[in-house]
């Protein structure tokens, strides 16, 4: 399979990390650091007397420090890393800003920007896939059209809800849209499900746990005062704001009746198809949006 990462941008971000004088393996020793994504013992030594990369790079790096540069791991063909697999390839550089790796969140930062910066070149990117210890943990992918949309829509969901559990499962949805489709889909559901209890819980409500996703919803909008009936007949555009409110529910049955069919939530016989990425943006951005549009009204009618 032909690697869209060319050999182009991944030089110049090799060229970035030796100009600025970034410490490839951060804090861990470079063996440590290589044996997260390679098996060193298995792969060859260019020194006869050692069996292994791992003796290879122990003798040259550690016991004879000076025999290789710093950046010898760029050029060296066991890692192949200017023409390996761009999963490989993306796996490294995230493995650069892991938080066992690096602690200093402004070099994560910038390195952060630097990747993407020439990734973007190629239609890649990298992103935060979930937090350890509040650490923000990174996963390479093909670049999603529209995912600055969404990635604005989830960035303001975590600041209105302020959940660890909310933002791992925000994260989750936009890094599956475009390998795990149906994953994104059934975070959607859920989304909209926790965005809906969220706010009966604040405002010292009970919602009752029997109902459906719909039925949720429909009492939801009523507690917030949503409904179309709510709208006085005088308000300017009362007649296309009752339209827009009253297809608040559609959208959420249709969000639900795909996650049913093919979302995350149910087990699948073996000649499964599921949707394309495409849905899942559709499914996402619709649920992404009306969350934010019922928090925002739960804040303000506070």
């Amino acid at each position: 399979m032909t690697n869209r990462i060319t050999n182009i941008t991944r030089r110049n971000i090799f060229d970035f990390i030796q100009a600025e004088g970034i410490w490839w393996s951060g804090r861990m020793t470079e063996t440590d650091f290589l044996s997260r994504l390679f098996d060193l013992e298995q792969m060859e030594s260019f020194d006869s007397r050692f069996k292994n990369a791992a003796g290879d790079i122990w003798q040259h790096r550690v016991n004879n420090q000076n025999d290789w540069d710093d950046n010898w791991v760029f050029g060296d063909n066991r890692f192949n890393l200017l023409h390996c697999d761009d999963s490989i390839f993306l796996n490294f550089l995230c493995e650069m800003i892991h938080p066992l790796v690096r602690v200093d969140s402004s070099e994560v930062n910038k390195l952060l920007q630097i990747f993407n910066d020439n990734l973007s070149n190629d239609s890649f990117e990298i992103v935060e896939k979930s937090k350890i210890s509040g650490k923000p943990l990174f996963i390479g992918r093909i670049k999603i059209s529209g995912s600055e949309t969404i990635a604005k829509k989830g960035a303001a969901l975590k600041q209105i809800l302020n959940a660890e559990y909310v933002t791992q499962q925000i994260n989750l949805m936009e890094v599956s849209i475009e390998n795990a489709p149906h994953v994104s889909i059934g975070i959607a559901k859920e989304l909209i499900e926790t965005c809906c209890k969220s706010i009966f819980d604040e405002r010292n409500e009970t919602c009752d746990k029997n109902w459906d996703l719909p039925r949720l919803m429909k009492e939801t909008t009523r507690l917030l005062k949503l409904t179309p009936d709510d709208i006085p007949n005088e308000a300017k555009a009362a007649t296309s704001i009752k339209q827009i409110l009253g297809s608040l529910s559609s959208v959420v049955q249709g969000i639900s009746e795909i996650r049913n069919e093919y979302g995350s939530g149910h087990g699948k016989d073996g000649k499964f198809k599921g949707l394309q990425p495409r849905h899942a943006k559709l499914a996402v951005g619709a649920a992404s949006t009306l969350a934010i549009y019922l928090l925002e009204t739960h804040q303000m009618k506070k």
